[in-house]
């Protein structure tokens, strides 16, 4: 497979309201390359990504503790996260790689300052953001699965791939059911937009490489498969 078709936005599972495509712009050659050549700080990164993951997901039930629906969707996708976080600090420590603080990029700020803070909006917002970061998180899953030279990196992010898709379409679902699917795909462009223009950039140093550090080729667009 080749690193153009695996940079292309991936689509969610195939549901009847849930196949579009979330990414404006797909990852560069260099994001990949970079992160190829520091597999050890991706890897922590990496776990710091799925902590956080789970508590987007909690934060949202604490939020709207009456949406049933909501929780149902959301509590399975923090303990999935958790798991996650679990494999990849078993694997550090098969390595013999101490799990620390990193600093963060910028990218996670950059979403997190377009949530609108008036309801409904900040539901629909919170909801797209925390889908478009799974969205870029399974692209560049898929391309460490596709180009690591280590096997068992390889094997860790094919075996994630699965689930990481399940996430951002269970978060469009949860748009589109509560918000339909006009507004939700209005605000999904908005949104990606930013998601890309927050990527847009050189890496200035190879220890600065991230799961969601710079990297993307501008010049594509968000497409909807509906």
């Amino acid at each position: 497979m080749t690193l153009a078709a695996l940079a292309s936005p991936s689509a969610v599972p195939e549901t009847p309201k849930a196949r579009v495509k979330w990414l404006a712009a797909p990852s560069s050659a260099a994001w990949l390359e970079q992160a190829i050549a520091q597999p050890e700080l991706v890897l922590i990164d990496h776990s710091h990504c799925e902590r956080k993951a789970a508590g987007v997901a909690l934060q949202l039930m604490f939020r709207y503790p009456g949406d049933v629906a909501l929780a149902e969707a959301l509590s399975p996708i923090a303990r999935e996260e958790l798991e996650h976080f679990e494999q990849v600090l078993a694997l550090l420590q098969r390595r013999g790689i101490a799990l620390r603080p990193l600093p963060a990029p910028g990218y996670g700020a950059a979403l997190a300052g377009q949530v609108r803070r008036e309801e409904p909006s900040r539901m629909l917002d919170s909801f797209l953001t925390a889908g478009l970061i799974e969205a870029r998180s399974h692209e560049r899953m898929a391309l460490l699965a596709a180009h690591s030279p280590d096997p068992e990196l390889r094997a860790l992010y094919w075996a994630l791939l699965a689930s990481e898709a399940r996430h951002f379409g269970a978060y469009w679902l949860l748009a589109e059911e509560r918000f339909g699917r006009k507004a939700t795909v209005a605000r999904l462009k908005e949104l990606a937009a930013v998601e890309a223009q927050a990527l847009t950039g050189a890496i200035k140093r190879p220890h600065d490489v991230r799961m969601h550090s710079f990297g993307v080729e501008l010049g594509g667009g968000i497409q909807n498969t509906l």
